[in-house]
């Protein structure tokens, strides 16, 4: 069982108002307000304040830092460290807390420096020693990593939703057009005919990929660093185990999951580096799927209609319907590939065990966050469209032209390989066949005329074989369920994928 409020309760993590930093100058500096401040002769600068300061971002922390903070203190009484009055006083705190800053009302001080000791000051202002004794057997360094895993583990379970959410509404757009014929590419030159519904399970594959990668990356996020303490871990008889099982960080068969290396524990960022790994991979196929769109509503494919809402239009040019959301979302793409590049540089130069470096691993982690999570969000609606729970109304969302893919499909030589099959099928050597197919291309090519529109005796001229039934091979629809293969385009083996995927996601 999880103690207290849990990160998962809030979907953004984030009080609900912007925080009021409050700083202190030199003249009412205590001493007392730093938690190393008896060893120093002089207040820290208010430069130095605001450069090393982190509480303005990792305040989101705070949820998280609570519960594993809570944890702690229940560990502690359990193993007679602190007592039970304290315990019992530290939960009162952390509730006051909790509502102060779901309230927004919350006093962040900026010479804190960062969440866990503006936490911790309000906390020891609220119920006294007892909110001292709460640190007994753990440092900043493994409290940061704790907090850092849990906030990240309850993140990778919302993109892990939202990421089924895009798979379902992809199924929809493809169940309804598994007949639709388009033209398959490669170079972006027509190759064969292909079903709409296909072309979007393949976007469908990649995003249960990246789900799969993600419920990787939440497995080896979800292990306890509390306890490692500063670097070499601590003299306290602490359990654990316990703590661990309480946070719910357990396997799958329900046995606690604890960092074995205290120098590790406290100084190591690979899950942040291999969360934004896997987002950098999400986002590149949205980026890819991203840029189809842009070319299918270009007038000179107009395959696709994208509603008014997630288009913008031209200050000059009065007829521009311009996709801003498919762009952008290319553009967020390199931003999130350069959160990863940042992490691993932050990375590559530091010596065991923690250094001030880490704290910059959280900005571009919660900008990763925050930037994959919107345009999944966004995309959910944008192919499938919104239902309103208030009326019932949906608002459209992709709108499909099926003349137009056709249309465009005919225009491309799209069955020549079907060509090359039939002649393979009449006894025909493959690369024989293929140079055949190749003269008959050239002549419709130089008539400007499709393969189908040959006449039966021109098309003999290439090969003697070639009879009457040649022109169902040639025709979109042939071509089409001819590829009646596990994995093929075939409107009958599309309906069996999304019949796979919809049992998949439940």
């Amino acid at each position: 069982m999880i103690l207290g409020p849990t990160p998962s309760d809030f979907e953004d993590q984030q009080p609900s108002l912007e925080p009021t930093f409050t700083c202190m100058s030199h003249n009412q500096f205590d001493k007392k307000s730093n938690a190393w401040s008896a060893l120093f002769s002089e207040p820290t600068s208010e430069l130095v304040k605001r450069y090393t300061a982190s509480v303005r971002f990792d305040r989101r922390l705070a949820l998280a830092d609570i519960t594993a903070s809570l944890a702690h203190a229940e560990m502690l009484k359990h193993q007679g460290i602190i007592s039970a009055d304290d315990l019992m006083a530290i939960e009162r705190g952390m509730k006051e807390i909790r509502t102060e800053i779901e309230s927004g009302t919350f006093d962040w001080k900026l010479d804190l420096e960062d969440v866990h000791l503006n936490i911790e000051a309000r906390l020891t202002q609220l119920v006294g020693d007892a909110g001292k004794r709460l640190h007994t057997g753990r440092s900043r360094n493994d409290q940061v990593a704790t907090d850092l895993r849990l906030w990240l583990r309850d993140e990778i379970d919302l993109i892990v939703g939202l990421l089924a959410q895009l798979q379902k509404a992809l199924l929809g757009v493809a169940g309804d057009n598994a007949d639709v014929i388009m033209p398959g590419f490669t170079h972006l030159q027509v190759a064969q005919p292909v079903s709409f519904g296909h072309h979007l399970l393949a976007y469908v594959e990649m995003f249960a990929r990246d789900a799969e990668r993600m419920a990787e990356v939440r497995r080896r996020t979800n292990r306890l660093p509390l306890g490692a303490a500063a670097l070499a871990g601590t003299s306290y008889r602490l359990d654990r185990e316990r703590v661990a099982r309480t946070l719910g960080m357990v396997d799958e068969h329900g046995q606690a999951q604890v960092c074995q290396n205290s120098l590790d524990a406290v100084s190591d960022r690979d899950f942040a580096i291999e969360f934004a790994a896997a987002c950098a991979l999400c986002m590149v196929h949205v980026s890819r799927l991203s840029e189809e769109l842009v070319l299918w509503m270009n007038q000179n494919f107009g395959f696709v209609r994208m509603a008014d809402r997630f288009t913008t239009g031209s200050s000059i040019m009065p007829q521009k319907k311009n996709p801003d959301v498919p762009e952008l979302a290319r553009g967020k793409t390199g931003r999130v590939v350069g959160h990863l590049m940042g992490l691993l540089v932050l990375m590559k130069g530091q010596p065991l065990a923690y250094n001030k470096d880490n704290q910059e691993d959280k900005e571009p982690l919660f900008d990763t966050v925050d930037t994959l999570k919107d345009t999944l969000r966004i995309f959910c609606e944008l192919v499938a469209g919104e239902v309103h729970a208030e009326t019932g109304k949906k608002d459209v969302g992709l709108s499909v032209d099926e003349a137009a893919m056709e249309r465009a499909a005919a225009r491309g030589y799209a069955t020549a390989t079907d060509l090359a099959d039939y002649l393979v099928k009449k006894g025909l050597a493959f690369r024989d066949a293929h140079e055949a197919v190749a003269h008959a291309v050239k002549a419709a090519m130089a008539r400007q005329v499709d393969l189908a529109e040959l006449a039966l005796t021109e098309l003999q001229g290439f090969h003697p074989s070639i009879g009457e039934d040649v022109y169902e091979a040639l025709s979109l629809r042939g071509s089409l369920n001819a590829r009646d293969i596990l994995g093929g385009t075939a409107p009958s083996q599309v309906r069996a994928q999304i019949a796979r995927h919809i049992k998949r996601l439940g």
